[in-house]
């Protein structure tokens, strides 16, 4: 099972992936929106912003999201550090339920480039 400490270093690497993107996924990453990542398994809860194209988590805490965040995940921390590493498809892990993704409707239109 994936740590708080590996969960962490897993977003920041993925904001690195989003800020180095080009194209359709640099333009679908570059908006500035509130984004929460519960991790369920160690039921903790990343917050912060995605801002042009990079992921600043601003505070951890632990529990569920206190607060409705613009973009929100849910997923287990092994999965979070498996797609970052490249070992799952977001897309896949998406449609069968181990990954939850909300947003706003025009969010997620945006976002499915990511996918």
């Amino acid at each position: 099972m994936a740590t708080t400490e590996e969960c962490r270093t897993a977003l920041d690497k993925l904001s690195d992936n989003l800020a180095q993107a080009d194209g359709d996924v640099r333009g679908a990453a570059a908006l500035d929106r509130s984004l929460s990542c519960h991790i369920k398994d160690l039921d903790v809860t990343f917050t912060g912003r995605l801002d042009d194209g990079r992921i600043a988590v601003a505070d951890t805490f632990p529990g569920p999201p206190r607060e409705k965040a613009e973009i929100r995940l849910a997923m287990t921390g092994d999965d979070l550090v498996a797609m970052v590493n490249g070992e799952l498809n977001f897309a896949k892990a998406w449609a069968s339920g181990r990954v939850r993704l909300e947003a706003g409707f025009r969010d997620l239109l945006r976002l499915r480039t990511l996918l």
